[in-house]
């Protein structure tokens, strides 16, 4: 079952890489149409550009969801090295400072001076983070606070993304983690389930607390090096 399941796994992600390659191309041409359109005046192009800003933004869709979909089947192959959680954070948490100043969001960072090293593919939990802080930032578009707070604990680290934001129903709580289930418009369905696996695939867990009109906490809670095991052990030459 398992080897069927990896074939499968496989197939399905080299099918999405196959996809993105005349999607690229597609997009290209897309981009190189609407600069011709822009230097023709008058209502028949404004109407084409219209139309070329909608499909536009559906290939932004798809390549989004074939980025989420190619993290999602290739956990298997994750390089982990030990590095410092909390500058992985601080890129994440400075990727949206201007979307959050724009919104006025005040974030805060409470990040513990001399944490402990995690075993980690940098980039691929700087995409599961990207994913929470979207979702968080999302929550608040009129408005709030964003805490992200590192702590060591006696079984690892610990992540908090605490917002104040519109918070979620128990029906979406319960299914947020579902496969391609989402409530936004224009969603993957892929975001959090991503994330969740690529937490899991450095040996973590991650928790949600949420009430509808109070806000969203995730815990996100890493192993320490000494509590790694496996194929994922610290490397002792290291």
């Amino acid at each position: 079952m398992r080897k069927q399941y990896n074939e499968l796994a496989g197939l399905a992600g080299s099918l999405a890489h196959e996809i993105k390659n005349p999607l690229s191309v597609i997009r290209m041409n897309i981009e190189l149409l609407e600069d011709d359109l822009k230097a023709i005046a008058g209502p028949e192009s404004r109407r084409s550009l219209h139309r070329i800003e909608i499909l536009q933004r559906q290939c932004e869709r798809l390549e989004t969801m074939l980025n989420d979909f190619l993290r999602f089947t290739r956990m298997d192959q994750l390089e982990l090295k030990s590095g410092n959680l909390n500058e992985q954070v601080l890129l994440v948490l400075e990727l949206f400072q201007t979307q959050a100043d724009r919104q006025g969001i005040e974030v805060k960072r409470y990040l513990e001076a001399d944490l402990p090293s995690i075993k980690m593919d940098s980039q691929t939990l700087q995409a599961a983070l990207v994913n929470l802080v979207k979702n968080a930032i999302e929550s608040m578009p009129d408005g709030g606070q964003l805490v992200a707070r590192t702590r060591s604990t006696r079984n690892g680290i610990t992540l908090d993304l605490i917002d104040t934001g519109c918070g979620m129903s128990t029906n979406t709580l319960m299914r947020m983690f579902d496969t391609f289930y989402t409530r936004k418009d224009g969603g993957t369905g892929l975001g959090l389930p991503t994330a969740k696996k690529i937490i899991e695939a450095h040996g973590g867990r991650i928790n949600v607390q949420s009430e509808e009109g109070c806000g969203t906490q995730f815990a996100i809670q890493f192993p320490g090096l000494r509590q790694l095991v496996g194929p994922i052990s610290e490397d002792p030459s290291e």
